[in-house]
Formats: C-alpha cells, structure tokens, sequence
C-alpha cells in the first residue's frame, strides 16, 4: 500500500507532502485507523537512560517539530519517539525551497533551519498525549540567540518541557543554524553542558523526577574529537548520546540533481560515516553511556550494524519517507534477531 501512496507523495514538492502526511497520520489516529496502516511490531523491550523501550527503533527528531501528529506516529509501532527541535520562540526557519528529495541516492537534503511553532505551542500538544510509549523532546536555540547565550535558550525549552518529556535531547548538531555546531567542542561544549546539567538537576529536584538528557552530535567529526566529545559527556554525567545528525559532506551525491544544495544530508549515504562515529564513540565511552544510533537505516541489516557498532537502540527518519512503516518492522525484528544470537 505504501509504494502507492508514496509515488502520490513524491509527485508533490517535498515541504508539502510532509505537511499533508502529518494530518493524515494524526487525523487517522484520532479516528483509530492506524493499524490500516501498519502490522503490529513485537515486544522487544530495551533499557535505554533509566527507561524502557517496548523495541529499540525509534523516529528521528525533525520529522513532527511541532508534536503534531506523534500520537499516530507512535501508533505505528516506534518504540520510541521523538519530538521537535524546538526553540523557545517561534521562527520560520530558511527560505523556501528547503527540502530536497535525492531519490537515486534514497537521501534528502535539508536546510529547514529549526522552522517551528515554538516550545509554548508544542507543550499544549503534548499535554494531550495519548500515546502510551516513551517520548523524547529534542530543544535548540533560535537562530538570533547568539551563540555564547545558547545555555540561556536550551534551560528556557528544557524548564517547559520537563514535566511532559520522558528525555530531553539538547540539538547542538544541525547544520542549519550558524554557529550551533561550535557548541560541540572545547570549552563552548563543557559551557553547555555545564548548564543544562545544572538545570537538570534543579527540575529533577523540583518536579520529584528525574528525566534524562541526552546530546544529538554530527557525524562530521572523527578521531580526537570524538574523544574530547565522550570525555565531556562523561564528566557532566550526561544520560545519553544521539549519533548522528545530518552530514554536509556531499560528495557522494554531488552529481546527482539537487545534490550540492545547502543543507544537512540524511539517508543511505550517511550510512556508513554514522557508524563510524558510533563505533568511535562506544570504544571511548566503553558502555558509561547509552548510545542511540542514527543514520542510513533502511532495513533489518543496517539497524543490526548500528547495534553492533555499539548502539543500544536506533532511531530512523528518511527511511521512514522512502519506505514507511514497514522499515520499522523490519528494523525491529532484526535487531531481535541479533540479540538473541
């Protein structure tokens, strides 16, 4: 049913068939229709942060920034999903066009530039929960917040979000908002995390609860980095680590139509660059911290390799575009596979 559905979607511009597969998903679930959609994925449960997964495939932050339709994605069989990013103002995000499909390659470029309703918006969405699973909430900060008072915006989003998260994600990896990803490094990262883990504590202490944080990284960073970066999430005692965002480094698809846009490249060819990072980040961070393995998933086989990279559960999105709900399946039943042997 899907392949159909999706040749009608990709007649469409890009931005606009994402919109109209929101309402659809979210208006399907309010008249509980979702299991028209997808089979049942089986019960895998995975520890991941203090919490339980009922199956270690999750969705991506970016594909519902605004908590729109998360009740009917969930319905679909994620054991986990994620929210946003959301800033704590709203913004528009870059000029259109800003979404391109790369379909030869199964990628998509992005520079939608943290386009969102702001966080107020996305907590009267979220106090509506009905979806039963773990929800994640990932924060950035507006694009007009310099850099040095970045802290000021994820603490902002995070005292918000606190009480209707079961983790938070601190995004300091897009490629979309100038200057972001400099909060990954040296003492800029140490800065951050500093404060958000402050902050943490004092809402932990607040609200009688502990929720988790996590930080999604880029897999644009290699060697000592990514060991400057483990060291860092080890000392502020930080819950868990997303790897990877999108990657700029196109030269894959960059004689592909569309290829050299600006933007964050996601998909099949981010496959291998992602587990790379993974497999660095495992080796120094040697089990202490969880790992959520991000990028190029689109089948049972490239899920089990994030996790024998070292990941402890993975999260999709382009796949999700290219394939629909069947990759969670699959996905899902793969990495069973894969625990069991």
């Amino acid at each position: 049913m899907y392949s159909h559905l999706r040749k009608a979607l990709f007649a469409l511009d890009p931005e606009r068939a994402h919109h109209l597969s929101l309402d659809a998903i979210g208006a399907a679930e309010r008249l509980g229709l979702m299991s028209l959609f997808s089979k049942p994925v089986a019960d895998d449960p995975v520890e991941l942060m203090g919490l339980t997964l009922p199956n270690p495939v999750g969705l991506a932050a970016g594909l519902d920034k605004n908590a729109q339709a998360f009740n009917g994605l969930g319905a679909l069989g994620f054991g986990f999903v994620e929210v946003g990013t959301v800033t704590p103002r709203p913004q528009p995000g870059n000029p259109q066009p800003r979404l391109f499909r790369l379909e030869e390659a199964e990628a998509i470029i992005n520079r939608m530039g943290f386009n969102n309703l702001g966080v107020d918006y996305l907590v009267q969405r979220v106090v509506r929960r009905r979806y039963g699973g773990v929800l994640g909430i990932n924060v950035g900060k507006n694009l007009d917040t310099p850099v040095e008072k970045a802290a000021d915006d994820y603490c902002l989003c995070m005292e918000k979000v606190y009480t209707h998260a079961d983790y938070i994600t601190a995004n300091v990896s897009s490629p979309n908002t100038k200057g972001l990803r400099d909060l990954q490094f040296g003492d800029s990262l140490n800065r951050l995390l500093g404060s958000i883990k402050e902050k943490q504590q004092q809402l932990a202490q607040l609200n009688d609860r502990y929720v988790p944080l996590a930080v999604k990284i880029a897999p644009d960073i290699e060697g000592d980095a990514v060991a400057q970066i483990a060291e860092a999430l080890r000392e502020f005692e930080i819950d868990g680590v997303i790897a990877t965002n999108t990657t700029i480094d196109k030269s894959t698809v960059a004689h592909l139509p569309h290829g050299s846009e600006e933007g964050g490249l996601s998909g099949k060819p981010l496959q291998e660059k992602s587990t790379e990072v993974i497999a660095q980040l495992a080796r120094e961070l040697r089990g202490q911290i969880p790992i959520v393995g991000v990028g190029g998933i689109f089948d049972g086989d490239s899920a089990a390799e994030k996790i024998r990279a070292g990941a402890t559960a993975v999260q999709i999105y382009t796949s999700f575009i290219y394939r629909g709900p069947a990759v969670i399946r699959e996905a899902a039943e793969a990495i069973a596979l894969l625990r069991r042997s």
